[in-house]
């Protein structure tokens, strides 16, 4: 309940509206619509004919709508669970508890053909059935490592097989290694640089994958901190190449910087949030229900703007084109001026920021 009452928290009622008017099945939960001229709520999807705007008001949660005095509409039946979310709970259940299960044993588990259920799974959680639980393993490898484990032992308690199968599993993601969890970025070799910008000095530091760290008005002693077991290497001439892309890509936020190779660590599920973050068009913002819903768990906003805080790359993963549903600029890391001036090279839309 308190989950679902911060998602609705950040969300607008132009938001709400847009929801219900696309009947968007992934904030079903997050809130309910009010019907005054009819005496009853819906579900955000309820597949019934429009209602006009001005007889709308939307509640956090069914009881308070029946506490405005409306009754629930049996064509979608806001009040109750339905079969699909019953089955896709169990689902779940089950994954956490005995680890990936096949298409098949899924199906056998919820009564859906293999095929309609995968469907079903992916359109409520955002992710497949086996990518769930490969995320989920990975959350718990993390977890595990944050808590002082072993490699080794943190692979094989979140049920890996072989160490292989976890490098096989993050291959190509945004991400350090296991170890660099554990250790402080201990046996890795960061190469730094403080470079000026038309929005002030910025830090950029990288390893040989890629950029790990860029922030503005911060240097060595807050990368130190990042990666205290590091060794830091400042102004290298082979890395000149990757800060000059960096550096443009901030004096042109709107330009693709897809090609510049990251290299950063994070949880699972703060890693689904940056990805998503770049998913977000150059010019275009997000609220972070609208974040959230990316990943396919609308409640998650709390989460989503805790995932964002932790991002150690300014501009290249652009937390700065999410805002707050009730509009402005809000908060940002290195100040709302820089994130004004980065929406505004990037094109937003100025009168619904200001």
């Amino acid at each position: 309940m308190t989950e679902a009452r911060n998602t609705f928290a950040a969300l607008s009622d132009d938001d709400r509206w847009r929801i219900a008017m696309a009947k968007d099945r992934r904030f079903d939960g997050a809130f309910v619509t009010g019907v005054h001229s009819t005496g009853i709520y819906c579900r955000p999807s309820c597949p019934a004919r429009a209602p006009l705007r001005r007889n709308v008001r939307f509640y956090a949660a069914a009881a308070d709508a029946e506490a405005a005095g409306l009754r629930a509409c049996k064509r979608c039946s806001p009040n109750t669970q339905s079969a699909e979310e019953a089955c896709v709970l169990a689902a779940i259940k089950a994954i956490r508890a005995e680890g990936a299960m096949t298409l098949d044993q899924l199906s056998d588990l919820t009564g859906y053909s293999p095929t309609h259920f995968q469907r079903l799974f992916k359109r409520t959680v955002g992710l497949s059935p086996a990518a769930f639980a490969r995320a989920l393993r990975e959350e718990r490898v993390r977890e595990a490592l944050e808590g002082g484990a072993s490699v080794t032992q943190a692979l094989y308690e979140a049920g890996y097989s072989a160490p292989s199968r976890f490098y096989a599993d993050t291959k190509g993601r945004l991400g350090m290694q296991a170890s660099d969890w554990r250790n402080g970025g201990k046996g890795r070799m960061i190469h730094w640089s403080v470079v000026p910008t038309s929005l002030g000095a910025m830090l950029v530091a990288a390893t040989g994958k890629g950029v790990c760290c860029l922030a503005f008005g911060e240097g060595e002693e807050e990368l130190r901190a990042r990666f205290p077991k590091a060794e830091l290497v400042e102004g290298r001439e082979e890395f000149r190449a990757l800060f000059e892309q960096v550096i443009a890509a901030v004096e042109e936020p709107s330009i693709d910087n897809s090609h510049i190779p990251l290299d950063v660590k994070g949880t699972a599920f703060q890693q689904r949030c940056w990805e998503a973050l770049r998913k977000i068009p150059a010019g275009e913002t997000r609220s972070y229900g609208e974040q959230a819903a990316m990943l396919g768990n609308p409640k998650a906003s709390r989460a989503v703007g805790s995932a964002n805080g932790a991002n150690n790359i300014a501009v290249l993963i652009p937390c700065h084109r999410v805002v707050p549903a009730s509009g402005g600029v809000g908060g940002y890391a290195y100040g709302p001026e820089i994130k004004a001036e980065l929406l505004r090279r990037e094109g937003a839309d100025q009168k619904e920021l200001f």
